[in-house]
């Protein structure tokens, strides 16, 4: 329903608290320029792997839960994950000088993000079929 605002506060909610959990995570692992960002790759690929996961869920155990897909989805791992982050921290990377790093961050985290969707997406719906036997 358009305008629906429990909808609209459980991604807010959920925004918040993956935006503090990547904010948190950006700051206990920082990088510089030149560095390979291991804080920024680690939050999106772990934010991929969830992401197949809750799929998942939301398709095969709770389909009729409107707000975990909006609150987790969306929100939480829509705050989590920083794929605009990784933009800008490919171009810090080429421009410190560092452009077999960058590359490498450029396609790794490409690379780890789909394994990660996959991986979560495969062996969720292998644990809920053996769950459900």
């Amino acid at each position: 329903m358009p305008g629906d605002k429990s909808v609209v506060a459980a991604v807010s909610a959920g925004g918040v608290i993956g935006a503090l959990a990547r904010y948190g995570l950006s700051v206990a692992w920082p990088h510089g320029p030149g560095d390979f960002a291991w804080s920024t790759f680690v939050t999106n690929v772990s934010g991929c792997l969830l992401m197949g996961v809750l799929m998942v869920v939301v398709t095969e155990v709770y389909p009729n839960h409107r707000l975990i897909r909006p609150f987790l989805g969306i929100g939480v791992l829509g705050g989590y994950t920083t794929f605009s982050t990784y933009v800008v921290d490919v171009g810090h990377t080429a421009t410190a000088g560092a452009a077999a790093t960058g590359l490498a961050y450029l396609f790794g985290t490409v690379l780890g993000a789909l394994t990660a969707v996959w991986v979560g997406a495969t062996a969720t719906t292998w644990a809920v079929a053996r769950w459900r036997r």
